[in-house]
């Protein structure tokens, strides 16, 4: 029970918004929706992304730190 309390946690597969730029050598920050709320994430990214830039988390690395991707324009 308590794998699937864990994953109902994930932000895998939320979508966000940058909230400040994430450059190409470091993080970022994004707010992504998640249980009811937005909560905000130190972002990783292959590439860099701008600020306002609607993004999906493709991953997470720790509690507070996720990896991400642009959705599509």
């Amino acid at each position: 029970m308590r794998a699937a309390d864990e994953s109902a946690r994930s932000p895998v597969g939320a979508t966000g918004r940058v909230t400040v730029p994430i450059p190409p050598d470091g993080p970022g920050e994004v707010l992504v929706a998640v249980r009811g709320g937005s909560e905000s994430y130190t972002a990783w990214s292959s590439s860099p992304i701008g600020r306002d830039v609607r993004v999906v988390v493709v991953d997470s690395v720790s509690a507070r730190t996720v990896v991400v991707e642009s959705l599509p324009t």
